[in-house]
């Protein structure tokens, strides 16, 4: 059996809250200043109010998928993925309706990143564990930037190794540690041998 890798898409292989914000501005009139923490506490209408949640919520359905085109790639994602998968299964884990999957992707595709993509809602903990059972992963890597997630992950799959990944510069700063998380590393090359070396010991996390 392979080891396998489950990784999130935005903010880890796709840059999405710059692009978020930009379309904000342009289509909405809307200032978009993310702390790492609250979407919803992070706009404010150029009239000086802010949406509400159930009005944020209906702002990321706008962009995605229709403004996905926006998004690019995180530095060196694409050739991690590419070393990775010479001797992992990968399955890329987004938090995205399902009608938003072929659109997920096709996006990935045309920046030369090719596994299978499942949606999800809520938590990822049970997923994560869904999928360590069918592929019968002996050692499972999961990337994400959310520290709920990783919190999920913890209490669900507590063999899987978990690494918090936020890759948009103007965020990382104000995104603490996740404390569920083994590790924080906001960069593919460093995040890329520390993954390897988890598969090499091929050893499940320690609970």
């Amino acid at each position: 059996m392979k080891p396998l890798l489950i990784c999130d898409c935005d903010e880890v292989l796709l840059h999405m809250v710059r692009h978020f914000g930009t379309w904000l501005g342009e289509a909405h009139a809307i200032d978009f200043a993310p702390d790492g923490g609250d979407f919803a506490n992070s706009m404010t209408r150029r009239d000086g109010t802010r949406p509400s949640r159930e009005e944020m919520w209906g702002l990321l359905g706008g962009f995605f998928p229709h403004q996905m085109h926006r998004q690019t790639l995180v530095p060196h994602a694409r050739e991690a993925l590419a070393l990775l998968a010479e001797t992992a299964d990968i399955v890329i884990l987004t938090n995205l309706v399902d009608d938003c999957r072929t659109a997920r992707i096709d996006q990935l595709a045309a920046f030369g990143i090719a596994h299978r993509v499942e949606c999800n809602q809520g938590g990822k903990g049970r997923p994560v564990a869904r999928l360590v059972a069918e592929y019968g992963a002996p050692v499972a890597v999961f990337i994400d930037d959310l520290a709920v997630h990783h919190e999920s992950v913890a209490r669900h799959a507590p063999q899987v190794h978990r690494l918090q990944m936020v890759s948009e510069p103007d965020l990382a700063p104000s995104v603490p540690p996740a404390p569920h998380a083994h590790a924080r590393i906001d960069d593919w090359r460093p995040a890329q041998a520390w993954i390897l070396d988890r598969f090499a010991a091929g050893t499940a996390a320690e609970a």
